[in-house]
């Protein structure tokens, strides 16, 4: 029974889903902790490349093709590991996307934080609504109400 669940629920969107809201939940954590620390003298924020898990997600889809039994595994970098159970380990840098430092010795812009919370909010609204509308479909098809 566990095995024909795994069929129905690690396939298709479902894994690629699961990451990308693994992600954006982290990422909203260490957006709430720079905007925290914002003022704080020599605070340096943390940073996660979206693009860089976009590109390793889409690695990882590519490489598990059609085969269902294959691990989603996602890799990027110093900041992004699938850990064995399957969930992702997220590490952000404390590297500047800009290279400004501002009087206060910081590296922190509370509109660029902002905008990032915003986007990311946006991004984890649209993966959990996708994830919501692909659990009601496959309770819908146990109840054969398809």
């Amino acid at each position: 029974m566990t095995m024909f669940i795994s069929s129905l629920t690690d396939t298709g969107a479902t894994p690629a889903l699961v990451r990308t809201m693994s992600f954006t939940h982290a990422r909203l954590a260490m957006i709430s902790e720079n905007v925290a620390n914002y003022g704080t003298p020599h605070y340096r924020p943390g940073q996660l490349d979206t693009r860089g898990f976009q590109r390793a997600l889409r690695r990882a889809l590519d490489e598990r093709g059609g085969e269902v039994s294959k691990p989603l595994k996602v890799e990027s970098g110093r900041q992004v590991r699938t850990l064995d159970d399957g969930s992702i380990e997220v590490t952000p840098s404390k590297r500047p996307v800009e290279n400004i430092l501002f009087h206060d010795d910081t590296q922190a812009s509370i509109e660029r934080q902002m905008s990032d919370l915003a986007e990311t909010g946006m991004t984890q609204e649209l993966m959990a609504t996708l994830l919501r509308s692909r659990i009601d479909s496959l309770e819908k098809a146990i109840r054969g109400t398809v």
